[in-house]
Protein backbone atom coordinates (compact mmCIF):
# COMPACT_ATOMS: atom_id res chain seq x y z
CA UNK A 1 0.00 0.00 0.00
CA UNK A 2 0.87 3.28 -1.26
CA UNK A 3 0.58 6.00 2.03
CA UNK A 4 0.44 9.45 1.61
CA UNK A 5 0.49 12.26 4.26
CA UNK A 6 -0.97 15.82 3.50
CA UNK A 7 -3.43 14.39 0.90
CA UNK A 8 -6.26 17.32 1.72
CA UNK A 9 -3.49 19.86 0.99
CA UNK A 10 -3.00 21.40 -2.59
CA UNK A 11 0.63 19.45 -3.39
CA UNK A 12 -0.25 15.73 -1.90
CA UNK A 13 -3.88 15.93 -3.00
CA UNK A 14 -3.09 16.12 -6.24
CA UNK A 15 -0.36 13.52 -5.82
CA UNK A 16 -3.25 11.11 -4.82
CA UNK A 17 -5.31 12.35 -7.71
CA UNK A 18 -2.79 10.97 -10.08
CA UNK A 19 -2.16 8.18 -8.07
CA UNK A 20 -5.95 7.25 -8.48
CA UNK A 21 -5.24 7.40 -12.24
CA UNK A 22 -2.21 4.64 -11.80
CA UNK A 23 -2.93 2.29 -9.49
CA UNK A 24 -6.01 0.61 -7.60
CA UNK A 25 -7.60 2.72 -5.15
CA UNK A 26 -7.52 -0.02 -2.53
CA UNK A 27 -3.84 0.23 -2.99
CA UNK A 28 -3.54 3.90 -1.45
CA UNK A 29 -4.07 5.34 1.64
CA UNK A 30 -3.66 8.57 3.30
CA UNK A 31 -2.90 9.90 6.97
CA UNK A 32 -4.92 13.22 7.46
CA UNK A 33 -4.93 15.49 10.49
CA UNK A 34 -8.45 15.94 9.74
CA UNK A 35 -10.07 12.81 8.03
CA UNK A 36 -13.56 14.43 7.70
CA UNK A 37 -11.78 16.76 4.92
CA UNK A 38 -11.00 13.35 3.35
CA UNK A 39 -14.42 12.14 2.88
CA UNK A 40 -14.25 12.64 -1.25
CA UNK A 41 -10.97 10.10 -1.15
CA UNK A 42 -12.79 7.51 0.97
CA UNK A 43 -15.87 7.64 -1.08
CA UNK A 44 -13.05 6.72 -4.37
CA UNK A 45 -11.96 3.84 -2.22
CA UNK A 46 -8.72 4.95 -1.02
CA UNK A 47 -8.28 4.28 3.34
CA UNK A 48 -8.44 7.53 5.49
CA UNK A 49 -7.02 7.30 9.00
CA UNK A 50 -6.14 10.10 11.42
CA UNK A 51 -2.87 11.23 11.39
CA UNK A 52 -0.40 13.92 13.31
CA UNK A 53 3.41 14.97 12.72
CA UNK A 54 2.81 15.64 16.66
CA UNK A 55 0.84 12.31 17.04
CA UNK A 56 3.45 9.33 16.94
CA UNK A 57 1.23 6.47 17.83
CA UNK A 58 -1.90 7.66 15.46
CA UNK A 59 1.16 8.16 12.86
CA UNK A 60 2.00 4.47 13.08
CA UNK A 61 -1.53 3.50 13.30
CA UNK A 62 -2.02 5.32 9.99
CA UNK A 63 1.09 3.90 8.69
CA UNK A 64 0.38 0.51 8.92
CA UNK A 65 0.60 -1.93 5.70
CA UNK A 66 2.73 1.08 4.27
CA UNK A 67 5.06 -0.47 1.52
CA UNK A 68 5.98 2.92 0.84
CA UNK A 69 4.68 6.24 2.43
CA UNK A 70 5.06 9.88 0.89
CA UNK A 71 5.84 12.38 3.74
CA UNK A 72 4.90 15.79 3.08
CA UNK A 73 7.12 18.80 4.44
CA UNK A 74 5.45 20.30 7.40
CA UNK A 75 3.97 23.91 7.29
CA UNK A 76 3.37 24.60 10.54
CA UNK A 77 4.97 27.44 11.34
CA UNK A 78 4.91 27.81 14.85
CA UNK A 79 6.43 24.12 15.30
CA UNK A 80 9.94 22.71 15.53
CA UNK A 81 9.52 21.12 11.74
CA UNK A 82 12.80 19.15 11.72
CA UNK A 83 11.42 17.12 14.89
CA UNK A 84 8.33 16.51 13.65
CA UNK A 85 9.70 15.16 10.19
CA UNK A 86 11.91 13.22 12.13
CA UNK A 87 8.95 11.77 14.48
CA UNK A 88 7.20 10.72 11.14
CA UNK A 89 9.94 9.57 9.19
CA UNK A 90 10.74 7.26 12.65
CA UNK A 91 7.02 6.37 12.63
CA UNK A 92 7.07 5.29 9.03
CA UNK A 93 9.88 2.85 10.13
CA UNK A 94 8.13 1.03 12.99
CA UNK A 95 5.18 0.83 10.75
CA UNK A 96 7.56 -1.20 8.58
CA UNK A 97 7.65 0.96 5.32
CA UNK A 98 9.83 -0.56 2.92
CA UNK A 99 10.61 3.09 1.36
CA UNK A 100 10.05 6.82 2.60
CA UNK A 101 9.43 9.72 0.32
CA UNK A 102 9.76 13.10 1.68
CA UNK A 103 8.96 16.34 -0.64
CA UNK A 104 12.10 17.82 -0.37
CA UNK A 105 13.41 21.35 -2.16
CA UNK A 106 15.95 21.78 -4.77
CA UNK A 107 19.22 22.97 -3.33
CA UNK A 108 18.80 21.60 0.15
CA UNK A 109 22.23 21.62 1.96
CA UNK A 110 23.61 23.32 5.57
CA UNK A 111 25.34 26.07 3.80
CA UNK A 112 22.96 28.53 2.63
CA UNK A 113 21.92 31.71 2.93
CA UNK A 114 17.81 30.54 2.87
CA UNK A 115 16.96 28.87 5.70
CA UNK A 116 14.42 25.89 4.59
CA UNK A 117 17.16 24.62 2.93
CA UNK A 118 19.16 23.43 6.15
CA UNK A 119 15.79 21.92 7.28
CA UNK A 120 14.94 19.83 4.44
CA UNK A 121 18.82 19.11 4.84
CA UNK A 122 18.30 17.99 8.23
CA UNK A 123 15.41 15.79 7.25
CA UNK A 124 17.18 14.11 4.41
CA UNK A 125 20.41 13.63 7.28
CA UNK A 126 17.75 11.69 9.38
CA UNK A 127 16.39 9.80 6.74
CA UNK A 128 20.19 8.22 5.38
CA UNK A 129 20.70 7.52 9.16
CA UNK A 130 16.99 5.62 9.23
CA UNK A 131 18.36 2.58 7.67
CA UNK A 132 15.46 2.91 5.54
CA UNK A 133 14.99 2.79 1.80
CA UNK A 134 14.60 6.49 0.84
CA UNK A 135 13.87 9.05 -1.66
CA UNK A 136 13.74 12.95 -1.41
CA UNK A 137 12.00 14.58 -4.12
CA UNK A 138 13.56 18.07 -4.08
CA UNK A 139 11.45 20.10 -5.79
CA UNK A 140 11.41 23.35 -7.31
CA UNK A 141 10.33 26.43 -6.36
CA UNK A 142 6.18 26.50 -6.31
CA UNK A 143 5.20 29.20 -3.99
CA UNK A 144 2.63 32.12 -4.51
CA UNK A 145 2.84 33.81 -8.09
CA UNK A 146 1.48 37.11 -6.69
CA UNK A 147 3.92 36.98 -3.83
CA UNK A 148 6.71 36.46 -6.29
CA UNK A 149 6.10 38.95 -9.02
CA UNK A 150 4.09 41.85 -6.48
CA UNK A 151 0.94 43.63 -8.49
CA UNK A 152 3.09 43.98 -11.47
CA UNK A 153 -0.39 44.24 -13.68
CA UNK A 154 -1.38 47.21 -11.48
CA UNK A 155 2.48 48.56 -11.31
CA UNK A 156 3.82 47.53 -14.77
CA UNK A 157 6.93 46.41 -12.48
CA UNK A 158 8.14 43.75 -11.13
CA UNK A 159 10.19 45.73 -8.54
CA UNK A 160 12.53 42.98 -6.15
CA UNK A 161 15.65 42.78 -4.68
CA UNK A 162 18.28 41.32 -7.29
CA UNK A 163 17.94 37.66 -8.37
CA UNK A 164 19.73 34.80 -10.15
CA UNK A 165 18.20 31.46 -11.84
CA UNK A 166 15.76 29.38 -9.96
CA UNK A 167 13.83 26.49 -10.83
CA UNK A 168 9.83 27.72 -10.87
CA UNK A 169 7.74 24.30 -11.37
CA UNK A 170 3.93 24.32 -10.61
CA UNK A 171 2.34 21.93 -7.92
CA UNK A 172 0.75 19.92 -10.23
CA UNK A 173 3.51 18.87 -12.55
CA UNK A 174 5.44 18.48 -9.06
CA UNK A 175 2.33 16.56 -8.00
CA UNK A 176 2.70 13.72 -11.45
CA UNK A 177 6.06 13.61 -11.15
CA UNK A 178 5.63 12.29 -7.90
CA UNK A 179 2.68 9.48 -8.52
CA UNK A 180 5.01 7.98 -11.44
CA UNK A 181 8.20 7.83 -8.91
CA UNK A 182 5.51 6.15 -6.53
CA UNK A 183 3.70 4.09 -8.66
CA UNK A 184 6.76 3.15 -11.30
CA UNK A 185 8.86 0.49 -11.46
CA UNK A 186 12.36 2.51 -11.55
CA UNK A 187 14.21 2.79 -8.18
CA UNK A 188 14.97 6.30 -7.13
CA UNK A 189 17.40 6.52 -4.24
CA UNK A 190 18.55 9.20 -1.95
CA UNK A 191 17.61 12.59 -3.63
CA UNK A 192 16.09 13.44 -6.83
CA UNK A 193 16.07 17.04 -8.49
CA UNK A 194 12.62 17.64 -10.14
CA UNK A 195 12.92 21.05 -11.97
CA UNK A 196 12.74 22.77 -15.43
CA UNK A 197 15.30 21.81 -18.09
CA UNK A 198 15.91 25.66 -17.82
CA UNK A 199 15.87 27.96 -14.65
CA UNK A 200 14.01 31.35 -14.37
CA UNK A 201 15.01 34.74 -13.11
CA UNK A 202 12.83 37.23 -12.61
CA UNK A 203 13.24 39.03 -15.93
CA UNK A 204 12.00 36.00 -17.86
CA UNK A 205 8.83 36.58 -15.85
CA UNK A 206 8.39 40.55 -16.72
CA UNK A 207 9.61 39.09 -20.48
CA UNK A 208 6.75 36.94 -20.92
CA UNK A 209 4.17 39.31 -18.86
CA UNK A 210 5.22 42.06 -21.37
CA UNK A 211 3.95 39.43 -24.36
CA UNK A 212 1.14 38.03 -22.94
CA UNK A 213 -0.21 41.61 -22.08
CA UNK A 214 1.04 43.51 -24.89
CA UNK A 215 2.45 46.17 -21.82
CA UNK A 216 6.19 46.76 -21.37
CA UNK A 217 6.61 45.41 -18.02
CA UNK A 218 9.45 46.38 -16.28
CA UNK A 219 12.11 44.13 -14.15
CA UNK A 220 13.28 47.08 -11.72
CA UNK A 221 16.05 45.57 -8.96
CA UNK A 222 15.48 47.44 -5.41
CA UNK A 223 18.05 47.75 -2.94
CA UNK A 224 17.82 44.85 -0.28
CA UNK A 225 17.49 47.22 3.22
CA UNK A 226 15.01 49.38 1.10
CA UNK A 227 12.81 46.59 -0.16
CA UNK A 228 12.79 45.08 3.70
CA UNK A 229 11.61 48.77 4.89
CA UNK A 230 9.11 49.15 2.04
CA UNK A 231 7.74 45.71 2.55
CA UNK A 232 7.50 46.62 6.69
CA UNK A 233 6.04 49.62 5.48
CA UNK A 234 3.69 47.30 3.70
CA UNK A 235 2.55 45.31 6.88
CA UNK A 236 5.13 42.80 6.46
CA UNK A 237 6.67 41.55 9.96
CA UNK A 238 10.14 42.31 9.51
CA UNK A 239 11.33 38.82 10.45
CA UNK A 240 9.02 37.42 7.40
CA UNK A 241 10.69 40.48 5.06
CA UNK A 242 14.26 39.07 5.85
CA UNK A 243 12.96 35.36 5.45
CA UNK A 244 11.93 36.52 2.10
CA UNK A 245 14.92 38.10 1.14
CA UNK A 246 17.37 35.67 2.26
CA UNK A 247 15.50 33.62 -1.15
CA UNK A 248 16.80 36.35 -3.32
CA UNK A 249 20.08 36.30 -1.65
CA UNK A 250 20.42 32.36 -2.27
CA UNK A 251 19.40 32.78 -6.49
CA UNK A 252 21.83 35.43 -6.65
CA UNK A 253 24.43 33.08 -5.18
CA UNK A 254 23.92 30.34 -7.03
CA UNK A 255 22.46 27.91 -5.27
CA UNK A 256 19.78 27.16 -7.85
CA UNK A 257 21.07 27.63 -11.40
CA UNK A 258 21.83 23.66 -12.25
CA UNK A 259 19.01 22.08 -14.51
CA UNK A 260 18.38 18.54 -14.68
CA UNK A 261 16.01 16.94 -16.56
CA UNK A 262 14.51 14.27 -14.27
CA UNK A 263 11.04 16.08 -14.35
CA UNK A 264 10.96 16.29 -17.91
CA UNK A 265 11.21 12.00 -18.16
CA UNK A 266 8.97 11.69 -15.54
CA UNK A 267 6.15 13.78 -16.99
CA UNK A 268 6.53 12.36 -20.73
CA UNK A 269 6.73 16.30 -21.74
CA UNK A 270 8.06 19.38 -21.08
CA UNK A 271 6.72 21.36 -17.74
CA UNK A 272 4.98 24.17 -17.51
CA UNK A 273 6.76 27.38 -18.22
CA UNK A 274 6.84 31.29 -17.10
CA UNK A 275 4.01 31.45 -19.96
CA UNK A 276 2.36 28.93 -18.79
CA UNK A 277 1.52 30.01 -15.28
CA UNK A 278 1.12 33.90 -16.07
CA UNK A 279 -1.81 33.30 -18.87
CA UNK A 280 -3.06 31.54 -15.64
CA UNK A 281 -2.56 34.55 -13.46
CA UNK A 282 -4.43 36.29 -15.63
CA UNK A 283 -7.20 34.59 -16.57
CA UNK A 284 -6.20 34.06 -20.50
Amino acid sequence: MIIVTGATGVLNGATVDHLLQRVPAEQIGVSVRDPSRAEHLARRGVRVREGSYDDPELLRHSFADAEQVLLISSSDVAADVVAQHRAAIDAAVAAGAERILYTSTFGAGFDTPYPPLAIHAATEKHLADSGAPWTALRNGFYGDLGALLGPWQDTERIAKPADGPFPWVDRRDAAEAAAAILSGDAVFDGPVDLIPLKPVALADFAAAASELTDRRIERVVVDDETWVADAVDAGMPEPAARFTLSMFQATRNGYFADPDSTLTRLLGRTPRNVTDLLKEQIGQ
